[in-house]
């Protein structure tokens, strides 16, 4: 399994409202393809405060490499990571992503 983490760092004139629709759009999309499952985003609630400005950010988990590439080139995820990235602090600067190979 792959877990795909991304972290939002999201410029101050952008609403929880806005941020909840597109995470509402992701997890919609994330239901709509084979192999993908788990979609789990919001705002950061950690008492220990460290996230450093990327208070918000989301979780998939894919079955292969294969399904999170189906996921990355699929049409609404691109217009997804569009509308992301220009409500971004900084664009692509204000993101971050990491996939994890998950062993059970």
């Amino acid at each position: 399994m792959i877990r795909h983490i991304v972290l939002v760092r999201f410029r101050q004139d952008v609403t929880e409202a806005q941020i909840a629709t597109l995470f509402q759009d992701l997890s919609t999309l994330t239901d709509s393809l084979a192999g993908a499952r788990n979609f789990t985003g919001g705002r950061s609630e950690s008492p220990e405060q460290l996230e450093h400005g990327y208070r918000h950010g989301f979780v998939i988990d894919f079955d292969t490499w294969a399904d999170l590439q189906a996921y990355a080139i699929h049409s609404t995820h691109q217009a997804l990571g569009s509308k992301i990235v220009a409500n971004a602090d900084g664009g692509l600067d204000g993101i971050i992503v990491l996939d994890l190979p998950v062993h059970d």
